[in-house]
């Protein structure tokens, strides 16, 4: 059954609503979130009617498409997937799908070799990849990392498309550290990826407060807010992670030269795979190389200058120095302690 390319815009949506069990689905409700998308990826302004989200509904609920969606009415009202897990983006590619997919694999293929391109290898090996797994029912031979349990993926493209709009968003918000969550309208600048883990940075509406980055696995609603978008006038976006690791900053922080030193047998990997951009290789003797790299100390520095071990050691700055001989001799301590219990 050929499928246009609106009435795919409207599964996808119905699709991405029905998996976001923070909010309570009305028709009503699913109208609107097709119209917008519609709206937004085809500048179609007519909206669109019950009877068209009711029949795409009944197709999704059904076996001509492949979906056999679990699309159930909660209190009468309420819309939602029977199975909390379920969404058609699980279920196999049908030879029509797997057609396209490999035309456009053909298309992307052409552009690999240019460097503005240079982000298209990965995803160009995936599709490749999925496409062989699908055709040979084989297991995958590339294994990308990845983590299937990983919270927060469902507000990328949530916060995406207030970024690109300019829309203010109304999010309730707990981080690890709040007993309890809040609400505050927030406008979105920039949504960064970290270690699998996704971030989006933005200023809060309360008065004079900072740039904020929000975690998403630690979002727990987001809505489009009727408040005014504030516009980026502190940073640059394009450059302004280009001085830490992670996402842990504030605009008034200043870089600096971090020195440390690393066995022999670990400094391949260093040079290899570079802890930042700007490292450089500032002495060797047959005992390690000492690298510079210029930084923001922060959270993610520590852990990752702590993760080798004792395999590197920190020279400079001294107030790092200090903080990371601090977190090693706690460590110790936690050693120390099973010890004494006889462990």
């Amino acid at each position: 059954m050929p499928v246009n390319r609106n009435a795919l815009i409207r599964y996808r949506t119905i699709d991405s609503c029905l998996q976001n069990r923070y909010k309570k689905w009305t028709l009503d409700d699913l109208i609107a979130a097709c119209a917008d998308a519609l709206y937004e990826y085809q500048g179609i302004n007519t909206g669109v009617s019950r009877r068209t989200v009711q029949a795409d509904m009944e197709i999704m609920r059904s076996n001509k498409l492949g979906y056999e969606a679990p699309i159930i009415v909660v209190d009468k009202k309420y819309y939602t997937y029977a199975d909390k897990s379920y969404s058609i983006t699980n279920i196999p590619l049908n030879n029509h799908d797997m057609q396209v997919l490999g035309e456009v694999t053909s298309l992307l293929q052409q552009f690999k070799g240019f460097n503005h391109f240079a982000d298209l290898s990965e995803m160009v090996s995936k599709l490749e990849d999925k496409i062989y797994t699908q055709k040979t029912l084989s297991p995958p031979v590339i294994d990308f990392e990845k983590n299937d349990n990983l919270k927060g993926l469902e507000w990328i493209e949530v916060i995406r498309k207030a970024i690109v709009a300019k829309n203010t968003l109304w999010v309730t918000y707990q981080s690890f550290k709040a007993r309890e969550a809040n609400a505050f309208c927030f406008s979105a600048y920039l949504l960064k990826e970290y270690r699998n883990r996704w971030f989006a940075l933005g200023q809060s509406h309360r008065n004079n407060s900072p740039l904020l980055t929000l975690a998403l696995d630690r979002i727990q609603a987001i809505e489009v807010h009727e408040d005014a978008y504030r516009e980026n006038n502190i940073i640059n976006l394009a450059t302004y992670y280009s001085d830490v690791l992670g996402v842990t900053k504030s605009p008034n922080q200043h870089d600096c030269e971090v020195v440390f030193w690393i066995d022999a047998d670990n400094a391949p990997y260093v040079i290899t795979k570079p802890l930042h951009p700007t490292q450089k290789l500032l002495s060797q003797d047959d005992t390690g190389k000492i690298f510079s790299i210029r930084v923001i100390p922060n959270f993610e520095l520590e852990r990752e200058l702590l993760g080798f071990g004792a395999k590197l050691k920190v020279l400079g700055p001294r107030p790092l120095v200090k903080r990371i001989k601090e977190q090693l001799l706690t460590a110790l301590d936690h050693y120390h302690q099973d010890k004494s219990d006889g462990v």
